[in-house]
C-alpha cells in the first residue's frame, strides 16, 4: 500500500481507530497509541475480565472480539519471529520449549505448536494477558481519486482474555516489528494524525485523521521538524529533545539536560505518545514551572478544586457572554531540538473543568509531575496537548514535525465529519 487514511474517534483519554476484524469482519475500537507495538483487542463476550476497570463496566466501546465466529482466524506458531518478539521480554526460554515442542522439532524449526500465552506491560503499570492470533484485517487505501478496502491476510495480534486497567484494545504505533505501521508496510515511511479539539469527545458525527504512507509525509516540509532520538535500551518508541519551555513573552525556562539526552542505561528523553493523555515534567522542574506560572495568573486560585481533581494549578476565570475571559493566562512554548519553538493553543494546557457557575468558570492546568523521572523517559509529551495540531512522524528522514492547525477543519475536508 502506498497510503491509508482511517478516521480517529475522541474518546475522553485518547483517541479510538476502528479495527476491522476476521471473516465476516468484526468491527473493534481500540486505542491509537505511539508509545507501544502489540496491537491487541478484548477477546470473548463474557470470558473478557479487566481487574480494576470499574469505570469502564458500562461503555459502549467495550465491543469484544470472538475468535470462534471468524473462519479465518488463526492461532500463531511458536515458531513465528513475532512469538519470539512479544515472548523476548517476558520470558528468556525459547518459545517453542515453552510450548513443550520435541527436541527434533526445535533443531529442525518445524514445531506446529501455536504461541505459548503472554502477558505485556506497559509503563504506567497495566497489564494484559493473551494469546498472539492472526487474521484478516481490512484497511482504507487511498490515492489521488479514490478509496478502497485493502485486505491485510494474517496479521497478527494479542487474542487478550484478562487485563489489569487496560478495559479498551490498542493499536500499537511503535517501531517494532509487531506494530501496526510495521506489518503494514509503513515503517519506511511515516504516518501522520490531527488530534481533534477535547470539545469534541464522544461526538460520532466528526472523527481526526490518520494518515499513513506517502500521503502523510510528501510535501511537508513546511512543518517543524526536530529528529527522533535513538536509544538501544527502547528503540521501538519515539523520543524527541526538549530543551526549554517558554511562559509568556519573555520568561523561558530551561529543563534538564535529560529531557534532551539519555544516560548510558538509555534512560532520558522526552517521550511523544499518544497513549498518555496529560504531559508530564520531572521534579524538581515540574514545581518550578508551577510557581513561575502561578506568580503569573491573577485569577482566584481554587484549592478545592485541585484536591478533588488532582491537578494542580486551577483558577476561577470569569464567563461572560458565552466567552471564557481568559486572556490573562500567558502562553505556554515548548522549544525542542533544532530550532523548534511550538506555541501551545491555550486549551491545551487550561481546561475548563466543568459548566459555568455564577458567571465563572474553573480552569486547571492539564499537565502532571513525572512519577519516575530516574527511569524510562525523563517527560512523556501528552495526547491532550497534541490536540489542534498536526503531528508528522517522518520515519524516513527520523524526525517529527509540527503544525498547528483546526483539526476539525482538516478532518472535515478529508470527509472524516458527518453532516
Amino acid at each position: 500500500m502506498s497510503n491509508m487514511v482511517e478516521p480517529l474517534r475522541e474518546v475522553k483519554d485518547g483517541y479510538l481507530i476502528s479495527l476491522n476484524l476476521g471473516t465476516p469482519p468484526q468491527i473493534i475500537q481500540v486505542y491509537m497509541d505511539t508509545g507501544s507495538d502489540l496491537t491487541w483487542v478484548p477477546c470473548g463476550n463474557l470470558s473478557f475480565d479487566c481487574m480494576d476497570c470499574d469505570d469502564y463496566r458500562n461503555s459502549k466501546s467495550m465491543a469484544t472480539f470472538t475468535h470462534s465466529e471468524s473462519s479465518s482466524c488463526l492461532r500463531d506458531l511458536c515458531t513465528s519471529s513475532f512469538c519470539t518478539d512479544i515472548h523476548s521480554s517476558d520470558n528468556s526460554y525459547d518459545p517453542c520449549t515453552m510450548a513443550g515442542c520435541s527436541l527434533s522439532t526445535l533443531l529442525r524449526s518445524t514445531c506446529p505448536r501455536p504461541c505459548p500465552s503472554f502477558s505485556y506491560t506497559y509503563g504506567a503499570g497495566g497489564v494484559v494477558i493473551g494469546t498472539l492470533t492472526r487474521d484478516t484485517l481490512r484497511v482504507h487505501e487511498t490515492d489521488t481519486s479514490s478509496t478502497t478496502t485493502k485486505e491485510v491476510s494474517r496479521f497478527c495480534f494479542g487474542c487478550v482474555g484478562s487485563t489489569y486497567r487496560e478495559p479498551i484494545g490498542i493499536a500499537g504505533f511503535g517501531r517494532g516489528a509487531l506494530s501496526f505501521p510495521s506489518q503494514l508496510g509503513f515503517l519506511q515511511k511515516g504516518f501522520s494524525h490531527c488530534f481533534l479539539s477535547f470539545k469534541y469527545a464522544n461526538n460520532p458525527n466528526i472523527s481526526s485523521p490518520l494518515v499513513m504512507g506517502d500521503l502523510a509525509i510528501t510535501s511537508k516540509d513546511h512543518l517543524q521538524f526536530t529528529p527522533i532520538l535513538n536509544t538501544l535500551m527502547y528503540p521501538n518508541y519515539y523520543y524527541i529533545g526538549l530543551v526549554a519551555i517558554g511562559v509568556g513573552n519573555t520568561s523561558v525556562i530551561k529543563v534538564p539536560l535529560s529531557l534532551s539526552m539519555f544516560d548510558p542505561q538509555g534512560n532520558g528523553g522526552m517521550l511523544i505518545d499518544s497513549g498518555t493523555t496529560y504531559t508530564h515534567l520531572p521534579e524538581p522542574f515540574y514545581s518550578q514551572l508551577l510557581s513561575m506560572l502561578h506568580e503569573a495568573i491573577t485569577y482566584p486560585r481554587k484549592i478545592e478544586h485541585e484536591r478533588r481533581t488532582g491537578f494542580d494549578l486551577c483558577y476561577n476565570v470569569p464567563f461572560v457572554n458565552n466567552t471564557y475571559v481568559d486572556d490573562l493566562f500567558p502562553s505556554i512554548s515548548f522549544h525542542f531540538l533544532n530550532n523548534v519553538t511550538l506555541v501551545l493553543p491555550k486549551e491545551n494546557y487550561f481546561y475548563a473543568m466543568g459548566a459555568p457557575s455564577n458567571s465563572a468558570v474553573v480552569k486547571c492546568l492539564l499537565f502532571q509531575s513525572m512519577d519516575d523521572g530516574d527511569y524510562g523517559p525523563a517527560a512523556v509529551f501528552g495526547s491532550f496537548q497534541q490536540q489542534n495540531m498536526e503531528i508528522v512522524y517522518d520515519l524516513e528522514k527520523e524526525r517529527i514535525g509540527f503544525l498547528p492547525m483546526d483539526c476539525a477543519a482538516s478532518a472535515t475536508s478529508q470527509g472524516l465529519h458527518k453532516k
